[in-house]
C-alpha cells in the first residue's frame, strides 16, 4: 500500500470514511535523543517521532492554510511563505489546509517540521495520487527551507519517516530498531530562548575555537552512535549514561540554563535513568528524562504544575 493511500499514523495517510474531497494528514513532532548541533557540523544524531504532532485537513478549495493556534505576524507571514512554497512543488489542485497541533510550539519539539510533514502528505494526497517518504521529504524540505533557511534535515526527516534513527545530514540515514521499550517524559522547563539565537552564539564560540569545538562535536556524534547501539540491544542504563554525558557537554557549550537544569535534575530525582535537553537549547524548552516506568513521574510533574507527556520511541 501506498503512504497516500494508508491510514492516519507517524507515516500519515487519509483515514478510512472520508470524502474523495476531503484528506487528513498527520505530522508527528520529534525529540533529540542525542547529538543536538551535531548534524549541521556532520556528526550522527539519534532522534526519535513522538507521539504527538499536527494534524492538517486539506478540502477543495481556494489554496489558502489556517492555523488554530495564535501566532505572530512574523510566523504567520512565514506560514504563508512556506505553504506557497509546497504548493507550487507539489503541483497539487486548489485546497484550503487547516491545521491543528497537540504538540508544545517553539519548545525544541521540531513543530515547524511537524507542520511541514503533515501539509505535505494533505497536499500530496489531494493529487490523487499514491506517495512515499520521498516525495514528503522534499516538499517538507521546501517548506522548512522558508522557516529556517538552511536546516540540518534532521526534524523533517524524523517526521516524515516516523521512527528512531540515526540521522547523517551526508550519508544515509538509517532506522534503529529497539529491542526493549524507549520510554520518555517530555517536560517543558520553560518559554525558549529563539534557536537563532543560540545557534549563532554557538556559531560564534565554535568560530573563535574551531579545533576545540570540532573535538566536542565528533564526541558528541560517537555519543550518537553508540546510544543507537544501546537501543538496539536493549541496554537502557548504557542510554541513560549517555545521555547524562550529552547534556554535560552541551552544558560546557553554553547551550543548557538553569531553568533547564533545574528539570533535568527534576527529572533523575524522579527516577530517570538519563536525562537531558532536547532541541537547540537557551534558556528553557523541552526536557527529556529515559524511564523503564515513566507513568508517576508524569503524575508527579503534572502535580507540581509542570508541561508534561509520556512518549515511547
Amino acid at each position: 500500500m501506498s503512504e497516500g493511500s494508508a491510514r492516519r499514523s507517524a507515516r500519515g495517510g487519509s483515514q478510512a470514511g472520508e470524502s474523495a474531497a476531503e484528506h487528513t494528514a498527520f505530522g508527528p513532532g520529534k525529540i533529540i535523543v542525542i547529538g543536538e548541533h551535531a548534524a549541521v557540523y556532520g556528526e550522527p544524531v539519534l532522534a526519535g517521532a513522538i507521539n504527538r504532532g499536527i494534524t492538517a485537513r486539506a478540502v477543495a478549495g481556494e489554496s489558502a492554510i489556517e492555523f488554530s493556534s495564535s501566532l505572530s505576524a512574523q510566523q504567520g507571514q512565514a506560514l504563508q511563505r512556506a505553504f506557497a512554497a509546497a504548493v507550487k512543488a507539489a503541483q497539487a489542485p486548489a485546497v484550503r489546509v487547516s491545521v491543528s497541533s497537540d504538540l508544545p510550539v517553539g519548545m525544541g519539539l521540531g513543530s515547524s517540521a511537524a507542520l511541514s510533514v503533515a501539509v505535505a502528505r494533505a497536499l500530496l494526497q489531494a493529487k490523487g495520487k499514491g506517495f512515499g517518504v520521498p516525495q514528503v521529504l522534499e516538499l517538507a524540505a521546501a517548506m522548512e527551507g522558508e522557516f529556517h533557511g538552511t536546516p540540518s534535515g534532521v526534524d523533517h526527516t524524523t517526521s516524515a519517516r516516523g521512527e528512531l534513527v540515526l540521522y547523517r545530514k551526508q550519508g544515509p540515514t538509517r532506522a534503529v530498531k529497539a529491542k526493549k521499550k524507549v520510554r520518555m517524559v517530555v517536560a517543558i522547563s520553560g518559554a525558549r530562548t529563539p534557536t537563532k539565537t543560540t545557534v549563532a552564539g554557538l556559531r560564534e564560540r565554535r568560530t573563535r575555537w574551531p579545533k576545540r569545538y570540532a573535538r566536542l562535536f565528533h564526541e558528541i556524534g560517537t555519543l550518537a552512535s553508540e546510544g543507537a547501539r544501546a537501543v538496539a540491544t536493549g541496554d537502557l542504563p548504557a542510554l541513560g549514561d549517555l545521555m547524562n554525558i550529552n547534556h554535560g557537554l552541551l552544558w560546557a557549550m553554553q547551550l543548557s540554563s538553569e531553568r533547564i537544569d533545574a528539570m533535568v535534575r527534576r527529572l533523575m530525582a524522579l527516577g530517570a535513568l538519563g536525562a537531558k535537553l532536547t532541541g537547540a537549547g537557551g534558556d528553557g524548552g523541552a526536557c527529556i528524562g529515559l524511564f523503564k516506568s515513566p507513568t508517576q513521574a508524569v503524575k508527579q510533574l503534572t502535580a507540581e504544575g509542570v508541561q508534561c507527556f509520556e512518549t515511547e520511541l
